[in-house]
């Protein structure tokens, strides 16, 4: 190792970022890079372990441990420490095809396994991976991947997110002629209107679609395989078809009032906003001047408050059904575990910031949407509390603890249920009891039908999506070659 004291002789450096006031001011990425001296710094930090759980890629008590993609963590913060990016890319790429989006929206499982976060804090895993990356493009050394030959054979891929373009990487590679099937009219899934600007400019997902069709991938926007016959054309003109279509069915709340209008899945509300941008260059107005209440505490409803924030909402308050997490791991949620702890992400920093409160409300029950003219105005809602029933703990409302809170927008933000259900009627395929595609080994219950990424896990992490559409790959090849 380049300097095997670093973890002693330096501190985690604080990651910077634009301040919130001035950073909403705009729809760009804000997170700044370190600069040379301090980058290399922090790689150093890295203990180069005997077993390093960063890069271990496990999952336990439906928690991950290390990266996913097993990533070769030490190796390249040791090339980063040495100044090698040359070398350090290398490394990089020989398990991760597409750094610029997970250094940019992985959660970093990575660093909550670091063995440095046992009793001090983690190595910035996370920044030396955005470093990488970007001197790599900087330098030139990402170059389209182009196959030394094809083979014949003739990959259908439905869909363009992150597991679809893994998928397409790595056959292409393979030398499989590869075709991408995406019904919207831009590339890249949820990475282009799933994920807002802020956390992924989309000049950065263009980027990395232009060198995959230099590299040989075709693909097609604009095309959805919304019948039987079109399924069937796919199957009947191509060797294999893999349905990479995500978890696009979002859990609904059917309530009371709830065909009110103002009410509408978080998803649409961030894909017009984006959608906005690139068509207009300026953002939609959906929350200008509204009290905003998104319903749901996950990644999703973050980008909403700061998507909100942005448009000039008069307030926002996000419910959810969970209690306030505590400030450091407890015993049911150890080392190295993902840990399950209280933070406070970009967009609740900026709504604070903004409107001088934090935005949470913690153990709401959502009862009922009230409206006038056809319009909401009002939410109803009650406590809930957890008591221990059987053994688990359950949510229960609290008498006569309902209030009324203003809201004249609604945003749903609790997740997706599976796929959707006419994707798997025009294929023929059956459902799992979470409505996810039913496979075995990434092969549906049809032959030559495939499935990846949250279509086949249900909804997930972006580099749990790009490690599935790369097994995936694997699976197809190693069933096309016994065909």
């Amino acid at each position: 190792m380049a300097n095997p004291r670093g973890f002693l002789e330096f501190n985690r450096a604080k990651i910077a970022k634009i301040a919130p006031l001035e950073r909403i001011k705009n729809y760009k990425e804000f997170t700044l890079a370190f600069d040379e001296k301090e980058q290399i710094e922090q790689a150093s930090r890295c203990m180069n372990c005997g077993v390093p759980f960063c890069q271990a890629g496990l999952v336990e008590d439906k928690k991950d441990i290390g990266c996913p993609l097993h990533n070769l963590i030490p190796e390249f913060n040791d090339a980063v420490c040495k100044g090698n990016y040359a070398l350090a890319y290398e490394r990089l790429s020989l398990t991760n095809p597409f750094p610029e989006f997970t250094s940019r929206v992985c959660p970093a499982p990575c660093e909550d396994s670091c063995v440095c976060a046992i009793n001090s804090q983690s190595v910035t895993i996370k920044a030396n991976e955005y470093a990488i990356i970007e001197n790599a493009f900087k330098m030139k050394l990402v170059k389209a991947s182009k196959p030394q030959h094809y083979n014949g054979l003739k990959i259908a891929i439905v869909g363009s997110g992150p597991s679809a373009l893994a998928a397409a990487y790595k056959l292409n590679l393979l030398g499989y002629k590869v075709s991408v099937f995406e019904r919207s009219d831009r590339l890249g899934g949820l990475l282009m209107y799933g994920i807002p600007d802020m956390k992924l400019e989309k000049s950065v997902v263009e980027r990395r679609i232009e060198l995959l069709r230099q590299s040989g991938i075709e693909f097609k926007t604009k095309q959805d395989i919304n019948s039987k016959e079109k399924a069937d054309t796919l199957i009947k003109d191509y060797d294999a078809v893999i349905l990479a279509t995500g978890a696009s069915k979002p859990n609904d709340l059917n309530i009371k009032g709830r065909e009110l209008e103002g009410i509408m899945f978080a998803v649409d509300f961030l894909t017009l906003n984006t959608k906005s941008l690139l068509d207009n260059g300026k953002a939609a107005s959906l929350a200008k001047g509204k009290d905003v209440l998104i319903i749901g505490s996950g990644d999703t409803s973050v980008d909403c408050v700061a998507v909100a924030t942005r448009q000039g909402a008069k307030s926002i308050t996000r419910f959810e059904r969970s209690p306030k997490r505590p400030l450091t791991r407890t015993k049911d949620n150890p080392w190295p575990l993902k840990a399950d702890i209280f933070t406070t992400d970009y967009g609740l920093e900026e709504a604070i910031a903004v409107y001088k409160k934090d935005p949470r409300e913690y153990q709401k029950a959502t009862q009922e949407f009230i409206g006038k003219n056809g319009k909401v105005t009002a939410v109803l809602a009650s406590d809930l509390k957890r008591v221990q029933k059987e053994g688990k703990f359950i949510n229960q409302i609290v008498p006569n603890s309902q209030k009324s809170y203003k809201a004249d927008l609604v945003l749903l933000a609790m997740g997706f249920s599976g796929c959707e259900n006419e994707l798997a009627k025009n294929f023929k395929l059956e459902l799992d009891e979470k409505n996810n595609i039913l496979s075995t080994n990434y092969q549906s219950t049809r032959k030559k039908v495939f499935v990846c990424g949250d279509a086949r896990m249900g909804q997930s992490l972006v580099v749990n999506a790009i490690e599935d559409g790369k097994c995936c790959a694997k699976a197809i090849s190693e069933f096309l070659s016994k065909a």
